[in-house]
């Protein structure tokens, strides 16, 4: 069950980079959990993540909210044929990620949250969609 999404580009100065999407969005990042990061919600449970980094034309990831990224990384391999990707985490991050491509070379990933219970309160609030 997809229930969040999260987009990513990025940008080769961090500083600049804020400043324009603070300028662009009109408000300051809701979430920057370590330098070279800043994350705004656009809408409930959609976010976007400016990361410093060489910056990529046209390229994301897109990364979708799922309830067990184990799991759901076990099925689209099976059915989807996709290569081993490496789920990710850090300490001070909230969630656990990964990162694969499609056929066609679109980065696409999943994520989920850590913490059993922030889980369930995002869980709650689809069902009351």
């Amino acid at each position: 069950m997809i229930y969040e999404m999260t987009i990513q580009v990025r940008v080769s100065d961090i500083i600049e980079g804020q400043r324009y999407y603070e300028t662009l969005l009109n408000k300051a990042p809701d979430f920057t959990p370590h330098e070279g990061f800043a994350e705004w919600e656009l809408i409930p449970n959609c976010w976007l993540q400016v990361a410093e980094g060489i910056p990529t034309e046209g390229n994301g990831p897109i990364r979708l909210g799922v309830v067990d990224i184990y799991a759901e990384k076990k099925r689209l391999m099976e059915f989807l044929k996709i290569e081993e990707f490496e789920i990710q985490e850090r300490e001070e991050v909230p969630l656990k990620w990964a990162t694969f491509s499609d056929p066609w070379g679109n980065r696409l990933g999943l994520f989920e949250y850590k913490d059993e219970e922030n889980k369930k309160e995002k869980l709650e609030l689809l069902v009351r969609r």
